[in-house]
């Protein structure tokens, strides 16, 4: 490859919740034109202003292609099957969440790349873990598809490192709530869907209990964190397998009470499904200090400032989409 000085950034999985987002925020910092999305699919495709190729994460081959063709030089492996979808065909969300990244990692390290970015998750935590501020180093063994590929992921992210060098950072995310895409899979995500639900007048079937604790994190402070992270200085970075990091924690019940604060007519009913099991092996809350001392990581938002946030911007988004006749 040619030596390259710009930032060149490619994104797997850039048509999810997260990616499309991290797409935005990185344009802002390095351009529109140096950033290369990828997904699986074509037709997903929902925003025409970034180069875009259709990428299986599995196939290698053409992974190293497109690191050659636009001379990247930093990926944000974003591409995987969540939680809930992991479960219901094991081995296809074990080979794309494990290869997916063994393929990243080794394109890293053949072609000296200067960062990498991959998301691991409080899924990594089980029902062994301690469920109240949970620490950094502790007792992992999750029973899910994708907490154990994510928690493998975390081993062989350090072991790229220390092995060969791979500045790879990673970020626990706890549940991730944003109003720009729709849920993706996640047990955490009902706390997505429940916002759309109130907006449309609509009633909402929870499908965890109600007083099912769960950490949590706004959009805008889950790209906060990552973009700070891979910001830091590489010598201020202590953890290599993947930092704790804490947002807000809630139950259903405690979101719907502020969502009413907007929607006092919203209707809610309960019916928990195989996801409560899921839910009730992870931490209510989780211990973040060594982010905090890394690289000084604080969120900006709380329970009542986000609420207040998604019912605004949905709001504005709901009377768009009427404007422009898609409701």
């Amino acid at each position: 490859m040619q030596k390259n000085t710009t930032q060149k950034i490619l994104i797997t999985g850039a048509n999810g919740q997260l990616g499309s987002e991290i797409a935005d925020a990185l344009a802002i910092r390095f351009g529109t034109n140096n950033i290369i999305t990828t997904d699986i699919s074509i037709n997903s495709n929902p925003d025409k202003k970034f180069k875009f190729e259709k990428l299986d994460v599995m196939d290698f081959d053409t992974l190293v292609q497109l690191v050659k063709k636009y001379y990247i030089t930093q990926i944000y492996h974003l591409a995987a099957i969540l939680s809930a979808k992991g479960e219901s065909n094991t081995q296809i969300a074990w080979k794309i969440n494990m290869d997916g990244l063994l393929n990243v990692l080794e394109v890293a390290r053949i072609f000296n790349l200067n960062k990498v970015f991959w998301p691991s998750s409080i899924a990594i935590f089980g029902p062994t873990s301690p469920k109240e501020h949970t620490p950094q180093h502790t007792i992992t063994e999750p029973e899910t598809n994708y907490g154990i590929s994510k928690h493998a992921g975390e081993l062989w992210c350090k072991y790229y490192f220390e092995k060969y060098g791979v500045d790879v950072r990673s970020l626990r995310y706890p549940g991730i709530i944003g109003y720009k895409s729709m849920p993706g899979g996640g047990t955490t995500d009902y706390a997505v869907e429940v916002f759309h639900k109130a907006i449309n007048n609509e009633s909402f079937v929870c499908f965890l209990e109600k007083e099912t604790c769960l950490p949590m994190m706004f959009m805008p402070d889950a790209i906060k964190a990552t973009l700070q992270l891979m910001e830091e200085k590489k010598e201020n970075i202590s953890i290599r397998t993947s930092y704790n990091i804490q947002g807000m924690s809630f139950s259903p019940e405690e979101i719907i009470a502020e969502i009413k604060k907007y929607h006092p007519e919203f209707l809610v009913t309960y019916q928990p499904d195989f996801r409560q099991k899921i839910a009730e092996a992870w931490p209510s809350k989780i211990e973040d200090k060594i982010a905090k001392k890394d690289w000084n990581w604080k969120p900006d938002f709380n329970l009542k400032k986000m609420v207040k946030e998604m019912i605004i911007q949905l709001e504005v988004q709901k009377k768009d989409w009427i404007k422009e006749g898609v409701l």
